[in-house]
């Protein structure tokens, strides 16, 4: 077997990490943030939320179980970049259809191996998420000030609008499981598999819409409830998607929000949004339902957050929407995890119920959505 080629990571505050080629060989630029999962690696490289971004995968032995086609979250691999410790020889599992090491290949997304993950995510958890690159094959030759600068040069994930390098152009249609709800707009921001998924699941039929759908175009499909997906950039790049849920809130539609969709809610009830130091991402996350005081392991993918009261009672939108709630929080930093609209119906959280690699502590918020929906239709029948 060949030695891979040299190749190097480079932080825009200049620190340098020298390893070995994995996957593509090239450039590539992109916000360098952490993931924690011990497993899913499938699910994160295939979540759109991660597009700009080059992943750190703190677990230091990537590659084992291959890839398969079950287990992708959109229809490709989203990552900027990729960097890994010890990436696998052998793939082993009986599901795999081929290496990852190939998919990295044949999708030219650049990596990077043999590093220390451990240092470089104690260095950005320090200091933040910061602007990086991948540097190999011709590439790696560059001088280590021309490489530097075309890392500072790179775009700030702060003021970066993705919805449209990831959206779908058409609508696209999942049938119902069972017994049907009714229609339910998705607008899609970034959204996965999984939670196309686990609504249709729930009896909706799931109309998946392209993220500079108008609000005429989402009540022509005579949506019974409308949801926002996750999806990647800075929530305060997106006033146009803002706009369009407020016209949903204004007709009194049912809502639901995840990760992006939550930002995106809490800016139309008149909240502001901010970027965290090094965001939340990895399957590990512990957040509490304020409602229950229950504590669920959580799935996260966030940079950027909401910005509400942190005391425990309900507070009005600056917006007009009424009485609003925190109804989540993550333990480790305080970070509002998820909004309650008490007054309409809308709510919205900060993480991914889906959760395909687990856990799936927060899956029952898709029943809850479900609930709020068929209250809202018998509310509206009397």
């Amino acid at each position: 077997m060949p030695v891979p080629s040299p190749a190097v990571l480079v932080l825009e505050d200049g620190t340098r990490y020298e390893g070995r080629a994995y996957g593509a060989e090239g450039r590539t630029l992109g916000e360098l943030v952490f993931a924690t999962g011990m497993t899913g690696y499938q699910e994160t490289l295939t979540d759109p939320s991660y597009a700009g971004q080059i992943v750190i995968q703190t677990a230091p032995h990537i590659g084992n179980t291959g890839m398969n086609d079950e287990d992708m979250e959109s229809r490709r691999i989203w990552v900027a970049g990729y960097v890994v410790r010890d990436p696998s020889r052998v793939v082993s599992n009986f599901r795999s259809i081929r290496s990852l090491d190939d998919e990295l290949v044949s999708t030219d997304i650049v990596g990077i191996s043999g590093i220390d993950t451990r240092a470089v995510t104690r260095h950005i958890r320090d200091l933040g998420a910061m602007r990086a690159g991948i540097f190999s094959g011709g590439d790696a030759t560059l001088s280590q000030y021309e490489q530097l600068e075309l890392v500072r040069a790179g775009d700030e994930m702060a003021g970066l609008n993705l919805s449209a390098q990831v959206s779908v152009t058409e609508n696209t249609v999942t049938p119902a499981v069972g017994e049907k709800i009714g229609n339910l707009a998705v607008l899609d921001l970034g959204v996965k598999q999984s939670t196309i998924v686990n609504l249709a699941n729930r009896g909706f039929e799931v109309h998946v819409l392209p993220q500079d759908s108008t609000l005429e175009q989402i009540l022509a499909i005579e949506p019974v409830a409308a949801f926002y997906s996750n999806g990647p950039g800075d929530p305060s790049a997106s006033e146009g998607q803002v706009q369009v849920l407020r016209g949903v809130l204004d007709a009194g539609l049912p809502f639901f929000g995840i990760c992006f969709g939550n930002q995106l809610l809490g800016r139309a009830l008149g909240l502001d949004t901010y970027k965290l130091p090094f965001g939340h991402r990895g399957i590990n996350q512990p957040v509490v339902d304020k409602s229950t005081g229950r504590v669920e392991i959580t799935a996260h993918n966030h940079g950027f957050a909401v910005k509400a009261p942190s005391n425990d009672e309900p507070f009005d939108s600056p917006n007009g929407y009424g009485r609003v709630e925190v109804s989540h929080v993550d333990l480790n930093d305080d970070v509002v995890e998820g909004l309650n609209a008490l007054d309409i119906p809308a709510f919205s959280v900060q993480y991914h119920p889906e959760a395909a690699a687990g856990p799936h502590d927060a899956n029952y918020l898709f029943d809850r959505f479900r609930e709020l929906v068929l209250d809202q239709t018998k509310k509206d029948a009397e």
